[in-house]
């Protein structure tokens, strides 16, 4: 059955509750934004339907906000939620963008298709919601269907599928990608020993040790060598409005991160630093995320890069960064405060560590360049630049933890060189 239009001035009580259809469309909404998403159940189904007989149909307004207080917990929810109402409530406008996403686009250059693109999880919901609809209404005989799509491994698709474009189930076949990825990080040398029969270095204190075993009439010699461990891994991510499309994925990423290896300490700022490395420990991801997201009360706000930094370095640096540990730095550069601070903090944190990798999903456009002066600022002091929007590009720098090799890597230096 197809959602009846709400009126804007009129009560829609006529239109829609006279003809017994309100309860069944806002089911039917519910689904598709189970679809989409969003963790809705049969309870805030049940809510949302004494909701809107509480507030009534009155205004659209206040159809679409009743709706947007039962259904919405999250701030990266919105997007999905206003998207998905504009459309199943008849936006005849958002309704023509929504069939041009459904059909192939030919032709249109990259930059068109960024500007018009609208959230393909929607799409895809409401697509699925369509098609259980016409299948309760009638039975129809079966249709033989081409798939015009290329035809190469859905696994080599969805690995260099960005983030932001995924379906709803390629996201979630992507989550259990990422709970499955590992990081070899290199093991290196600290600063205490073990006994090693093959080493080089006589261990004196062990040797006469054992020479009392005998009355010290030999000494046998005892060995020993550097112990080996993995440094600490320290992981600074922005949840801010720009990072957004990618800051779901990237804490799912950091949850699996911190469940495979020991010594990992997570942090995610926008305007505020908030350490969310405790949570990150529990096993069940839903779990996880729902004590991340009540502890973040910036997320999806602004940038503040250079303050958080500088929380970063006088409350945590010392905590957290001995033993050679290595950071990532998971941003766009884009700071509210133009960079402010920035510059000195930046520096100060490449000197506690043994390595700093910038991850930057904005490096996936051929033609991006450095020129806001947050990213001007931070370039200058990371080892490594790489961008961060597909599960390939985090294979790749599970990839490129495991290799030694120099601090810094040549492609910074060519951004570098460009940037200036």
């Amino acid at each position: 059955m197809a959602p009846t239009a709400i009126s804007e001035e009129r009560s829609g009580t006529e239109g829609r509750s006279g003809d017994g259809k309100l309860v069944a469309n806002i089911m039917h909404f519910a689904r598709a934004l189970r679809a989409a998403g969003l963790p809705i159940g049969p309870g805030k189904v049940i809510e949302a339907i004494r909701a809107v007989e509480a507030v009534g149909l009155s205004r659209r307004d206040d159809f679409y906000w009743t709706l947007h207080a039962i259904f919405v917990n999250r701030r990266d929810q919105r997007e999905l939620f206003d998207q998905a109402f504009h459309v199943f409530w008849r936006n005849p406008q958002i309704l023509e963008r929504m069939m041009a996403l459904i059909l192939p686009s030919v032709g249109l250059p990259e930059d068109e298709r960024e500007k018009d693109e609208m959230n393909r999880r929607v799409a895809d919901a409401l697509r699925g919601a369509q098609d259980s609809d016409e299948a309760e209404e009638e039975e129809k005989e079966p249709e033989i269907e081409i798939d015009a799509r290329m035809t190469w491994s859905d696994r080599e698709v969805l690995r260099s599928r960005d983030f932001e474009k995924m379906t709803a189930e390629e996201v979630e076949k992507a989550k259990k990608a990422i709970s499955r990825m590992r990081l070899p990080v290199i093991e290196v040398p600290t600063r205490r020993f073990e006994t090693h029969p093959s080493a080089s270095r006589i261990d004196m204190r062990a040797s006469l040790r054992a020479s009392l075993r005998s009355g010290g009439t030999h000494i046998p010699l005892r060995k020993r060598r550097p112990r080996r461990r993995r440094p600490p891994l320290v992981i600074l991510c922005d949840v801010s409005g720009s990072m957004s499309r990618y800051s779901r994925m990237m804490v799912h990423f950091l949850h699996a991160v911190t469940n495979d290896r020991d010594r990992v300490h997570t942090f995610v700022f926008g305007t505020r630093l908030t350490n969310i490395t405790r949570h990150l420990r529990l096993r069940d991801v839903d779990k996880a995320l729902e004590k991340v997201g009540a502890s973040v009360q910036d997320w999806d706000g602004g940038t503040r890069i250079g303050h958080c930094l500088h929380e970063f370095n006088a409350v945590w640096s010392r905590r957290v960064l001995g033993q050679g540990a290595i950071m990532l730095l998971i941003t766009d550069g884009l700071d509210r405060d133009a960079g402010e601070g920035l510059e000195e903090e930046i520096e100060r944190l490449h000197k506690s560590c043994r390595r700093l990798i910038w991850l930057n999903p904005l490096l996936r456009y051929d033609e991006f360049q450095p020129k806001s002066l947050g990213m001007r600022a931070i370039l200058p002091h990371v080892d490594d630049f790489r961008s961060v929007h597909n599960l390939e590009s985090l294979e790749d720098l599970a990839a490129a933890l495991g290799q030694t090799g120099p601090r810094r890597e040549e492609g910074v230096s060519r951004w570098l060189e460009a940037m200036h």
